[in-house]
């Protein structure tokens, strides 16, 4: 199962199952019912509509709902049972797991997993799972079934009374309970190498050839292609790329992973080390540290091939290449937060952050390493968050607002560059933005920052007062409108009574002002005041506060609410 599935719930009452199926398919997405439902990862309004869509994309669905609600639903679009993803209904109180459809996208091992997390048993109907104790149409994770076309026929011979051989060593089918006889009719070939699959033989594929690289290497998938072929062996055996760690941004390795549809996995110099002492090339340490073995001679010395005893499960094998993903939440709410960065969260193995900021996120922490810090301990935390990453871990840096604005992303990118670890170098970066606080506090209001605007922190930790000083006196004579970030504090309570005398050398005493507190989180409070009224104590650190133009007007409603906003031509209406 390479998509991670989609759980469908349709009421409250059954987000406790849902839950409890998410612990053992952590990458599950929760979809629920818009209006019936609350705390999931995406709300929906049409369920028929949502159910066939993530069919179609094949998407393994786990209905949390009757079984013939599912069957109807999915009736008009299946066609292929070679193509259509796993379909399962559980019921709301956990008490049943029926698998519907999917049998060759492994429906009945999700079944089981789930059953076995619910407490129940699944209610597996097929026969040939049931009597022979293994799925021959779905083999476990390792082995691949190289000619499912002459399964059902196979299948049936082996539910009429035919006997099988088994060539190759596969614990699955030899402790199943398949008839095995040396003399059978039926074969079963468990091989890495190019076969050409007959009728009467299921061919089966182990996942246990590594692919090493080290080096440069021009058009890398065409030449291991080529390798593979000049050693007749099969690419659907080919469990991973490996290579050192030093590797990890080189292009045609994740090239050829892709090509192949493998993970890359990465030696550090120490798991190296012995290996390389002992006169082996990097490839040959690197495929020695994958298999155990020796690897195969190769044209390449850059290249390097080894077959292990053994499927390989890369999971267990040196290391992913690190990623971290520094986030914006925005102002603080699940609604608020995009669906990239709902992903990178659902992906990430760690959390770090500001405890304020990861409680934030809510269910979207569970199963995570969390690493609170102080808000004012950045750098550390930085470089926490890119050590982390640098061992294989997938790291998501939480901010909320926007990352780049007064945030985290200038943080770990100040540390990048001040101390330049080589061991960050082989790490995947990415920043995800979220809906600044300035853009959530002129929404809530209005329109103030419809015209020409500019961002400044009252912050003077970081930077001297008299360069924020100078920049508020320039942004008011040219007329920006000016978001103030991090206005008062306890230890700072002068710099906003000074900012606003600066300002009133610029603009009236009337001048709007917007208050935005606790923005999306409970107590929000959102309101305009004149410049005037504006004192340290109208604010605090979860304050934004929007200083208007000369431009900027009021419209006061009937209600007794009042809009800002500030005109996009510049002349009065």
């Amino acid at each position: 199962m390479n998509v991670e599935p989609a759980i469908i719930i349709l009421g409250q009452n059954s987000v406790t199952v849902a839950r409890k199926i998410i612990s053992v398919l952590p990458g599950a997405t929760l979809y629920g019912l818009e209006g019936r439902t609350s705390g999931v990862d995406i709300s929906f309004t049409n369920f028929g509509e949502t159910v066939r869509d993530l069919f179609a994309q094949g998407t393994p669905l786990i209905g949390i709902c009757a079984a013939g609600i599912l069957i109807r639903t999915l009736a008009p679009v299946i066609s292929d049972k070679r193509q259509e993803p796993p379909v399962l209904a559980v019921a709301e109180d956990g008490s049943a797991v029926v698998p519907l459809l999917g049998g060759l996208g492994g429906v009945n091992d999700l079944a089981r997993r789930i059953a076995e997390a619910l407490d129940v048993k699944p209610a597996i109907t097929t026969t040939g799972d049931l009597r022979l104790g293994t799925t021959l149409l779905s083999p476990p994770s390792g082995y691949h079934l190289a000619n499912p076309d002459d399964a059902k026929k196979f299948i049936s011979d082996l539910l009429a009374g035919a006997q099988v051989k088994l060539e190759g060593i596969a614990p699955w089918l030899s402790d199943s309970k398949l008839p095995i006889d040396s003399k059978g009719d039926l074969t079963i070939q468990v091989t890495e190498r190019l076969v050409t699959p007959t009728p009467n033989c299921l061919t089966y594929h182990p996942k246990t050839i590594a692919i090493a690289i080290s080096g440069m290497i021009d058009d890398a998938v065409a030449l291991v292609q080529q390798l593979l072929a000049d050693a007749t062996l099969e690419k659907a055996s080919v469990a991973g790329i490996f290579a050192p760690i030093t590797a990890a941004t080189d292009p045609a390795v994740h090239a050829l992973a892709s090509a192949l549809k493998v993970p890359a996995r990465f030696f550090t110099p120490n798991q190296l080390e012995s290996l390389l002492s002992q006169g082996y090339s990097p490839a040959q340490a690197v495929a020695i540290a994958a298999t155990g073995t020796s690897p195969l001679s190769s044209p390449s010395p850059n290249i390097a091939i080894a077959i292990a005893p053994q499927p390989i499960d890369p999971n267990t094998i040196g290391q992913p290449r690190g990623r971290l993903a520094v986030i914006g939440t925005g102002p603080g709410g699940q609604e608020w937060m995009s669906k990239e960065v709902k992903e990178i969260l659902k992906s990430a193995t760690d959390l770090v952050g500001y405890k304020t900021y990861l409680d934030l996120i809510g269910s979207l922490a569970d199963g995570k390493q969390r690493h609170e810090s102080d808000n004012r301990e950045e750098e550390a935390r930085a470089k926490m968050a890119l050590d982390l990453a640098a061992s294989g871990r997938y790291v998501a840096v939480v901010s909320s607002g926007d990352p780049g604005i007064y945030a985290m992303a200038t943080a770990v990118f100040e540390v990048c560059d001040r101390y330049a670890k080589p061991e960050w170098n082989t790490i995947d970066i990415h920043v995800a933005p979220g809906i600044s606080a300035m853009q959530a506090a002129a929404a809530a209001i209005g329109a103030p920052l419809g015209h020409d605007f500019c961002a400044i922190s009252l912050s003077d930790i970081l930077k001297p007062w008299s360069a924020i000083a100078q920049r508020i006196a320039a942004a008011a004579e040219a007329d920006f409108v000016i978001a103030f970030y991090n206005p008062v504090s306890k230890e700072r309570t002068w710099q906003l009574a000074e900012a606003r005398n600066i300002l009133l050398r610029y603009r009236t005493p009337d001048t709007p002002v917007v208050l935005a507190r606790n923005l999306g989180r409970p107590g929000q409070t959102v309101k305009a005041i004149a410049l005037d009224q504006l004192s340290p104590a109208s604010a605090d650190m979860r304050t934004i506060i929007l200083i208007g133009s000369t431009k900027t007007r009021t419209i006061k409603r009937s209600d007794g609410s009042i809009w800002v906003y500030t005109p996009r031509r510049y002349e009065n209406p």
